[in-house]
């Protein structure tokens, strides 16, 4: 239940961006009248009605304090959620993680079929560069530098980069160290460029926010393998216990829940610091830190 006031506008504000990036999303893919059926109808499957967008809303909430425009916040924060959505369907895969139950529904692969599954993913990462080169959200060297920043978010540097480490991984122990250069790959690098993108649409982007989006980046991860540990497939929506089942190396096996979660609320500390300073326009940046870390889902 919300708490106070702030709280409700807060749920407000999250629902308005989610409701803002979801018909964005619902434009952007094409619809199964259009050819390939069948791949357009798993594209949209695979992305709408479902996840937190909690990407989306970092791109929208660094935009506040950039004092960008909400139409240039729209389309970033579309394409971010596209790459995470792609992410996600190549990461179910038999191939990867072999997993049945994501957002609450079938995997893409379950739901269609694998070959689908891995052009659903190729196609959701092209559309998300096509987003942002179709749209005018600045001068030509902001827009390239956000093109520039989604890439290497994505590719071997990035995300693609912390999963490879990740596979490799399985069945060994890894230091704090070690799981932090992995996942300020696998999953910091798109939340961090979330951060980086917004503030890209209305100019450059202060070293705080990055600082910011860097250590959100990796409490997201911190939590998210708490939760695994300790939450139901039920609230989670995606089969929960697996990481442990398959000997993935995560912040609960290396340093057990309890200094997981102190960590994950250091990182909060340290997301709320590289914001002093910057007053009320920063407020929801604040705010996703905390949901971020305090969630249960």
């Amino acid at each position: 239940m919300l708490a106070n006031a702030t709280d409700t506008d807060f749920a407000a504000w999250m629902a308005g961006v989610q409701s803002r990036v979801e018909a964005a999303l619902a434009r952007a893919l094409p619809g199964p009248q259009h050819s390939p059926a069948r791949l357009h109808e798993a594209m949209r499957y695979a992305t709408l009605e479902g996840g937190k967008r909690v990407r989306p809303l970092l791109v929208f909430a660094a935009g506040e304090v950039a004092g960008a425009e909400a139409a240039k916040l729209e389309v970033a924060g579309a394409a971010v959620e596209l790459i995470h959505a792609y992410s996600l369907v190549h990461d179910d895969l038999p191939c990867m993680d072999n997993d049945v139950l994501r957002r609450g529904k079938p995997t893409v692969h379950v739901e269609f079929d694998e070959a689908t599954a891995l052009l659903v993913g190729d196609a959701l990462q092209s559309l998300a560069f096509q987003l942002l080169s179709d749209f005018s959200l600045g001068d030509s060297p902001s827009q390239l530098e956000m093109v520039k920043t989604l890439a290497v978010a994505a590719g071997s540097r990035g995300m693609a980069g912390g999963q490879a480490i990740d596979l490799e991984s399985t069945g060994k122990t890894l230091t704090q160290t070690e799981l932090e250069f992995m996942h300020l790959r696998k999953t910091g690098a798109l939340i961090s460029a979330a951060v980086k993108m917004g503030a890209l649409c209305g100019g450059p982007c202060p070293a705080a926010l990055e600082k910011y989006g860097h250590r959100v980046g990796l409490a997201f991860q911190v939590v998210d393998d708490v939760l695994d540990a300790e939450a139901n497939t039920a609230t989670l929506g995606k089969t929960a216990g697996k990481d442990a089942k398959q000997g993935k190396p995560t912040y609960v096996s290396a340093m057990g829940a309890a200094r997981a979660r102190e960590f994950a609320e250091e990182l909060r500390s340290g997301a709320h610091m590289a914001l002093a300073g910057m007053g009320a326009r920063a407020d929801r940046l604040r705010q996703l830190a905390d949901f971020i870390v305090l969630r249960k889902f």
